[in-house]
């Protein structure tokens, strides 16, 4: 299956609630790898790369966790870089 790299913008009130921790942790039960940031607009991006199925119930996990905080998510899609070993937090 191909692989797919995807970068996911999440707005409302997810920073300083464990968003990023809860991303690392639930990366480690699918097999996807990215990094997960607090951006300076107050938003947090998930860059994810892995198969199209993998990534769809990694993100589904993720908004489900923290379904109360999400007030919107955008995403963009491109083909799969190649530059990630694991799933972090980037800074």
């Amino acid at each position: 299956m191909p692989k797919e790299h995807r970068t996911v913008q999440f707005t409302g009130m997810v920073q300083g609630v464990g968003f990023r921790f809860t991303a690392c942790r639930l990366a480690t039960g699918f097999e996807v790898i990215g990094d997960v940031r607090n951006c300076r607009d107050g938003s947090v991006e998930c860059v994810v790369e892995g198969e199209c199925t993998e990534i769809d119930a990694f993100l589904a996990q993720l908004e489900d966790r923290m379904s109360g905080y999400i007030h919107q998510r955008s995403q963009q899609t491109a083909p799969c870089s190649g530059q990630f070993s694991g799933f972090g937090v980037r800074y």
